[in-house]
């Protein structure tokens, strides 16, 4: 079995209230009782994915403004307004002046359809969840106050005993369809806290002349909120020589039950069975590796090392593509070349659970309509098609030495693409592109490879990439996750395309 993460993605914190309007109560009693249970049933559902801070019922304008202020001392990072029914907008405003969290309203109704013959007025209003939408959306437009809208059935498996209609729905699609869009929000929201509280390692520096990938690391502290710790290979080298005999036999073990050993590629020289020496010295730096990650409470890391030939950091960077993969399997994902904003993208798709491979074009496949993405490491062992195969080299094309590579494709089946570049204007921008990894060649040369079919040729979908200036770099994932990837854009304020 795999060791366990050694970092995990934090739960969100999402704030719930729901609204009704404050004369209501004293003419139909039982109203407020059973908007409520709604919103009750609202929290239960939601707790299974994420801590819920429910307020409850906002009637007024005073209400709003302390729960405005209950949310913010909650530091919450989502807030889902419940449209239980009619409720003026006044009384809702103040609360997101106050909390100024991305808001969704829930526009969800409790039936598929009242009961026309028996229903009174107190029942209707039980339903009307949409009424005050439209007034909502009004005020937060002209507030400035960014918001989003999710319509359907409230999803009940059981009619409360004060309706009139069956509110059983939650097998009808309106409710499964707003459940999975709910559940998108708050996964995206866990993504972005996890984002945002994560320490970022820059290891050496960047590949000399990609000018794709420079960044001020204030920008990508000021607009992802990640914390960059600047390491240096000496911080490195500390650790190497306290790693024993027994750490390096643990990573061994660990390496041989995550990757299988290749044998000599048939059609390229420099990729040949890894040597004993080549496995013992890359697993004895994967174990400084991992002391780097736990002394410096890495989240993730971006490292490249472009050293004197024959130095002794070459050989230390050698071991590097090994160790990097198995970080990135538990958790803390790394990226080459000194490319941080790709290494935020992995750390996005990772969170979420959908893997995310360090990938760029490697070449186009005209007879299959398949792009082939993959680099030469690391590579996430968690979306796999089969068990990875390490490959000693000969050299690293285009870098000082030689060492251990990783030779691997990502299952077949759903991928997703997520590149997170740097525009013009100083702002980041995420670009997401859905597809279908298929059971396609691969070459056998060492490097990780998956052969991709998007939904346009090859030619099309390049130029409609290409215009949108990526980074050369991204990360794949397992699984269609555009809407996934939109809603993280969001919540970082981040101008995302979808290809």
């Amino acid at each position: 079995m795999h060791k366990p993460p050694i970092k995990s993605a934090l739960k969100a914190r999402i704030g719930l209230y729901s609204i009704g309007l404050e004369a209501y109560w004293s003419q139909f009693p039982d109203l407020r009782e059973r908007l409520a249970g709604y919103g009750k049933f609202l929290e239960s559902r939601m707790s299974a994915h994420c801590d819920v801070y429910h307020f409850g019922i906002v009637d007024n304008e005073a209400k709003g403004r302390e729960a405005g202020e209950w949310f913010n001392h909650h530091q919450v990072d989502l807030i889902f307004c419940h449209s239980a029914t009619y409720c003026t907008s006044s009384a809702i405003l103040p609360i997101h002046q106050i909390c100024s969290k991305p808001v969704i309203v829930l526009n969800l109704q409790p039936a598929a359809r009242i009961d026309y013959e028996r229903t009174t007025t107190g029942e209707w209003l039980a339903h009307c969840s949409a009424c005050p939408v439209p007034e909502i959306s009004n005020a937060f437009n002209r507030a400035g106050i960014p918001f989003r809208v999710v319509n359907g059935l409230l999803g009940l498996t059981e009619t409360p005993a004060a309706s009139l209609a069956n509110e059983q729905t939650a097998e009808r699609a309106e409710a499964i369809r707003a459940w999975k869009e709910i559940e998108e929000w708050i996964e995206a929201a866990a993504a972005v806290r996890t984002l945002r509280q994560s320490r970022f390692g820059f290891l050496g520096n960047t590949y000399s002349g990609m000018l794709d990938m420079y960044s001020d690391f204030t920008m990508l502290q000021a607009q992802l909120g990640i914390h960059i710790e600047i390491l240096e290979m000496c911080d490195l080298d500390r650790l190497l020589r306290t790693v024993t005999n027994q750490e390096i036999e643990e990573k061994l073990k660990e390496t041989k039950n995550m990757f299988a050993i290749g044998g000599d590629a048939s059609s390229d020289p420099i990729a040949q069975m890894p040597t004993e020496e080549q496995l013992y010295w890359s697993c004895k730096v994967a174990a400084a590796q991992e002391k780097l990650v736990r002394e410096y409470r890495l989240d993730a890391l971006a490292y490249y090392y472009h050293g004197a030939p024959g130095g002794e950091y070459e050989m230390l960077q050698s071991g590097f593509i090994l160790g990097h993969s198995l970080l990135t399997a538990r958790g803390v994902p790394c990226a080459g070349e000194g490319d941080l904003k790709t290494a935020a993208a992995m750390k996005i798709c990772d969170t979420l659970g959908k893997g995310g491979s360090f990938s760029e074009i490697v070449v186009v496949d005209y007879e299959d309509q398949t792009i082939v993405l993959g680099h030469d490491g690391p590579f996430h062992a968690a979306i796999s098609d089969d068990k990875p195969i390490l490959r000693g080299m000969g050299l690293y094309h285009g870098k000082q030495g030689a060492g251990i590579s990783v030779e691997a494709k990502v299952r077949s089946g759903p991928v997703t693409t997520l590149n997170v570049t740097q525009t013009g204007d100083g702002r980041l921008k995420l670009i997401i592109s859905e597809g279908e990894s298929t059971k396609g060649p691969i070459m056998r040369i060492g490097n990780t490879q998956t052969p991709v079919r998007f939904r346009s040729d090859p030619d099309a979908y390049m130029e409609s990439w290409f215009n949108e200036a990526p980074t050369h770099h991204c990360a794949l994932s397992a699984g269609h996750n555009a809407r996934l990837f939109q809603k993280v854009g969001e919540l970082l304020n981040c101008r995302h395309v979808t290809l």
